[in-house]
């Protein structure tokens, strides 16, 4: 069945309008913090979204969940959300604590039609959501000072679509941008607050760690 490249766009482009760029006052205290991931199995045939839950401000996880989704649309570079959310959705609905703020191993509004999927499925959730992405999409940023904690404002057709990072000396930049009811400062404040000596903040890095079975969490895999 041919895939309606026209129409997707058209929906990318009126859902990129409702994201809500604004968001999380300086007092925002939350009880919990989320972080996703989303990786293809099955020669791309099933997405599996993580979910994990992470107290505040311990970032001791308390809640995880995996979900198996089969994808109905082939990739299209440019539209990978489409095929991301479904799985994320699923897991959300399993969650039993439900997080505040929530990270998601992508991009938000750092897209050329502002809505990756931390955008989309954000506002899909309608939570505060922050994207964490390990290359760039679009954009373009000054040089990046070599000590962690160094950024540049991404810019993108003459606006600033998000962050870039160096979260760790001696790594590649993060790209760092809202996804859904965060302004851009807190997007980076918060990113930088969830950081613990390691690439990705604690959200992203656990998320991947227990869609990938690291054997460091296989505590959190079996059965509770």
């Amino acid at each position: 069945m041919p895939i309606d490249v026209a129409t997707l766009k058209a929906e990318q482009l009126s859902r990129a309008a409702e994201v809500v760029r604004e968001g999380l006052s300086s007092d925002f205290s939350p009880s919990f913090i989320g972080g996703g991931d989303v990786g293809f199995e099955q020669q791309g045939t099933v997405a599996r979204a993580a979910l994990v839950v992470l107290r505040w401000p311990s970032l001791q996880m308390v809640e995880h969940r995996v979900a198996r989704v089969p994808v109905t649309l082939p990739y299209i570079p440019g539209f990978l959300s489409f095929r991301e959310y479904p799985a994320l959705q699923a897991a959300w609905q399993q969650l039993e604590h439900r997080p505040e703020l929530l990270f998601i191993d992508g991009h938000g509004v750092s897209h050329p039609r502002g809505l990756g999927v931390a955008s989309h499925f954000g506002l899909l959730a309608d939570v505060p959501t922050i994207g964490v992405a390990k290359s760039r999409l679009c954009g373009d940023y000054l040089p990046l000072a070599e000590e962690a904690g160094a950024s540049q404002p991404l810019l993108f057709q003459q606006q600033q679509a998000g962050w870039v990072l160096r979260s760790k000396q001696r790594c590649n930049p993060l790209f760092i941008s809202v996804g859904h009811r965060v302004s851009l400062q807190m997007a980076l404040y918060w990113t930088q607050q969830c950081l613990r000596g390691y690439r990705l903040p604690e959200p992203t890095r656990l998320a991947d760690a227990v869609a990938s079975q690291r054997k460091g969490f296989q505590r959190w895999l079996e059965p509770q």
